[in-house]
């Protein structure tokens, strides 16, 4: 495994990371979980990513129960406040109140006295940046957070943070979580550039897009029924990908991986982790044998020529938008 900087801070995390949507605490049993979280501690990944919301709090109570078994001091641990978390009218957003009860909450879920990593899951269009951010310097300041970021941030929204952070002599942004894949790759636009000049460091999700770049489906095929296409309770997200024209794409790409003697969820993430604005790639993982497939991407450079040709077959679909 290697690792890098996430954006300029000090702080090293996996380029391969293990996440914990649609997964945790939700699909697939607590013990297959743990044993996934494991397999990934044991090859080198010391990033894992979840969030609140993820199945109302039971994904935070797996992932913390599988790490109490590793040195606090040895895994970077991020979580994410935004969704409600209830019904009332403040248990959503990113408010003062929000945050620091939603903090607590996490680190009692987590079972742990600090998070490495505190991530605003969405923007907050109802409350003041500066709200949320003085908010996120006072957990810093109290030792509950080391590092803050964003996730799913418009570049324009970034800049007017950072700019925050600098008037008001707040602590930095550090990262930004977004959507980040062959398929789907607006960031390269705007997000990336302007958080490389701020030294923002991106940990991109669904680097496989919800499973399509693992080459299980085949255009003009039925979807395999164990799969998670074929599962209703969580095959909102990936239904927009399942076209013919995007998976007659992937199985070219598959090619690609093929030649190369890798699977092609290898090539994916490889080809993530070219971007020098990319510090961690978050994979999913339902079993064990997910986990070490994924790690071996680390190893993967891929030449000048074949990146050639894969953005060749990627223009083709260029301005693919998913519902996600």
């Amino acid at each position: 495994m290697k690792y890098r900087r996430l954006g300029n801070s000090g702080l090293k995390i996996s380029e391969i990371g293990l996440g914990s949507w649609l997964t945790y605490g939700e699909t697939i049993g607590n013990q297959n979980a743990i044993d996934c979280i494991h397999q990934a501690y044991e090859l080198g990944i010391n990033f894992f990513d979840t969030a609140n919301a993820y199945s109302q709090g039971e994904a935070e109570k797996v992932v913390g129960e599988a790490l109490k078994s590793f040195s606090r001091e040895s895994y970077v641990l991020a979580t994410k406040v935004f969704f409600p978390m209830g019904d009332g009218p403040n248990e959503r957003g990113l408010s003062r109140k929000h945050i620091i009860e939603q903090c607590d909450a996490s680190l009692k879920r987590l079972g742990v006295d600090y998070l490495d990593l505190y991530q605003c899951h969405r923007f907050d269009e109802e409350t003041p940046t500066e709200e949320t951010l003085r908010a996120l310097d006072d957990l810093a300041q109290q030792g509950k957070i080391l590092y803050y970021g964003v996730s799913e941030w418009t570049a324009a929204q970034i800049i007017d943070a950072v700019h925050i952070t600098k008037e008001k002599n707040l602590r930095p942004l550090v990262s930004n979580q977004p959507i980040y894949n062959m398929l789907v790759r607006y960031i390269e636009k705007e997000v990336l550039p302007v958080s490389e000049k701020e030294g923002i460091g991106q940990v991109v999700f669904s680097p496989l897009a919800q499973g399509i770049l693992t080459g299980k489906y085949k255009p003009g095929q039925e979807i395999p029924s164990n799969t998670r296409a074929a599962n209703e309770n969580i095959n909102r997200w990936i239904k927009s990908y399942l076209n013919d024209d995007v998976l007659e794409r992937v199985a070219r790409l598959e090619g690609i991986a093929n030649d190369l003697g890798i699977k092609l969820s290898q090539l994916a993430v490889a080809w993530i982790l070219r971007q020098p604005g990319v510090s961690s790639a978050i994979v999913g993982a339902s079993h064990p044998g997910q986990v070490t497939e994924n790690v071996k991407a680390s190893e993967v450079e891929l030449p000048n020529d074949v990146l050639t040709e894969i953005e060749s077959i990627l223009k083709e679909i260029d301005g693919f938008v998913p519902i996600w």
